[in-house]
């Protein structure tokens, strides 16, 4: 980690850096409008610039790409839902005051005959203007998407959209080449030949895609509805506990698996099982004849989903490269402390108290530290019973990019011991087995360390005193000023000590 984003790791929540920066508050309510080949989505962005949240997010599917090859011009049943779709949008976002309100359009609409016409009508009767994008330029804002949720991602991006597929390579955290290709669903549909005619063009393509961007790549990211829907597939054979897609990791040995098991079963009986809608579910099948010879094309060795795609891609567009490198779990962990603790500001104070613990931690796990740190009070305002099961869920459910499902669930498991010494019997324990046992010993122990912390809650840190771990003599130590000894109540030695069990240490208290 270089020393300026080494520096921005410590900004207070309301430094000029993070809630104040000009920069990153233009990036505040911006609105996004994509229309695809499938389905037309508004998301409006709010919160950490860095890291955003969905404060709007809606989806309508209108197949504007069905037909295309055969007959040259957008679907018209699709044509008249889009247009009520952006109609209803551009309305709605004027109500949020979004500004900018941005809008691209992909594959279907460059390439009908009367797509400008299309983009004519929109702009006439509600003044937005079409950005109709490339292929190239598609694949390069799906791939901003994967670097807005994962800054260190590298590999190839594929996204999946209705008429195309695009790939792009992501290194050092830049987009290298990009490709498309007519790998699309709806466009598959269109194929003549039967099964064999099917196969030969989709390996056509992806050799044509290959020589474009060459295979050299380990990880591969998939982007779109049909990918999601997939993994959400790949969940329900595997029994899989958690249901976060992004950042959801298969092996090509299980993509393999799950594929051979859809296709003995009843598509009906799955999209009930999963919440998928019809229309993304009907076009699984044909995802599906693309999914296996792109493994077999490009080899990766593992294979994740991205939930950030093309929308992002676009306000990753609009950020600095100072900006972009800002870590998104740190932003929105400090913006969810400023918003919603009791005593924004304390969770800095916290880490410090905390960290002789994590001395020869590697970053990622003291960066993981650190968020818990900042969200280890969100959840204050729920029933004291119930808040150990509303900060896992804040964890393991929130918006949060830039953590392995494994971080998600040690992120949650330490918030849990925040509010709950022990974790036996809670309802998340089939969520538990997905770290190992250390891991979780190692939660605990982060969980009890921000309990004993809490108690002393204020912006001076020398209420806190301070900790003193000596690992290999297994003896934790409270330094204390006397004339402040009397925060070490009855409560705080009983939380103090239980760190120290967690340890399996010697607790000490030193007067100062």
């Amino acid at each position: 980690m270089d020393e300026e984003v080494a520096t921005q790791m410590d900004w207070s929540p309301f430094s000029h850096q993070t809630l104040l920066d000009p920069e990153a508050r233009a990036l505040s309510r911006v609105g996004v409008i994509d229309v695809g080949s499938n389905s037309v989505r508004m998301v409006v962005f709010d919160g950490a610039a860095r890291a955003p949240a969905y404060f709007y997010n809606e989806k309508v599917m209108c197949a504007l790409g069905a037909g295309l090859s055969s007959s040259g011009i957008l679907n018209p049943d699709g044509r008249i839902r889009a247009k009520a779709a952006i109609i209803r949008f551009v309305k709605l976002a004027g109500g949020m005051k979004v500004t900018p309100l941005l809008a691209v359009a992909t594959a279907a609409v460059r390439e009908a005959t009367d797509g400008p016409a299309f983009c004519e009508e929109i702009e006439a009767e509600t003044g937005l203007k079409l950005w109709v994008i490339d292929g190239e330029q598609e694949a390069r804002f799906s791939a901003q998407g994967v670097l807005l949720g994962w800054p260190g991602a590298e590999g190839l991006m594929c996204d999946i959209g209705g008429s195309s597929m695009e790939i792009a390579e992501i290194q050092d955290g830049e987009v290298g080449r990009c490709a498309t290709s007519s790998l699309g669903p709806l466009k598959l549909a269109d194929v003549k030949g039967g099964k064999k005619g099917l196969r030969d063009h989709v390996r056509s393509e992806l050799a044509q895609l290959a020589k474009t961007v060459p295979v050299r790549h380990k990880r591969l990211y998939l982007v779109g509805g049909s990918w999601r829907a997939f993994a959400r597939l790949d969940m329900l054979r595997k029994g899989y506990p958690l249901a976060v897609l992004h950042e959801y990791e298969m092996s090509p040995k299980s993509i393999r698996a799950t594929i051979d098991w859809i296709e003995t079963q009843d598509l009906n009986d799955l999209r009930l099982q999963t919440g998928i809608g019809q229309a993304r579910i009907s076009l699984i099948p044909k995802a599906i004849q693309v999914l296996r010879p792109l493994l077999a094309t490009f080899k990766p060795s593992a294979v994740a989903v991205s939930s950030f795609g093309i929308r992002e891609g676009v306000l990753y567009e609009q950020m600095s490269d100072r900006l972009r490198r800002r870590d998104p779990l740190i932003e929105a962990s400090r913006f969810a402390e400023a918003r919603s603790a009791r005593m924004p500001g304390f969770g800095k104070v916290l880490f410090e108290f905390i960290s002789p613990l994590y001395k020869g931690a590697r970053e990622s796990e003291r960066r993981l530290v650190r968020a818990a740190c900042h969200l280890h009070d969100v959840g204050w305002r729920a029933h004291p019973d119930y808040r150990s099961e509303v900060v896992f869920d804040t964890a393991t459910q929130a918006n949060l990019a830039g953590m392995t499902h494994e971080e998600r669930i040690f992120l949650g498991l330490s918030l849990l011991h925040r509010y709950k010494n022990s974790r036996a019997g809670s309802r998340f324990e089939p969520f538990f087995d997905m770290i190992t046992p250390e891991e979780q010993i190692r939660a605990e122990v982060l969980g009890k360390a921000l309990r004993f912390g809490a108690m002393f809650a204020a912006e001076d840190g020398e209420f806190l005193g301070k900790l003193k771990w000596f690992p290999k003599k297994k003896i934790l130590e409270v330094h204390m000023r006397k004339d402040l000894a009397i925060l070490l109540g009855e409560v705080a030695q009983a939380r103090f000590n239980s760190l120290a069990k967690s340890l399996e240490a010697q607790s000490r208290v030193v007067m100062r």
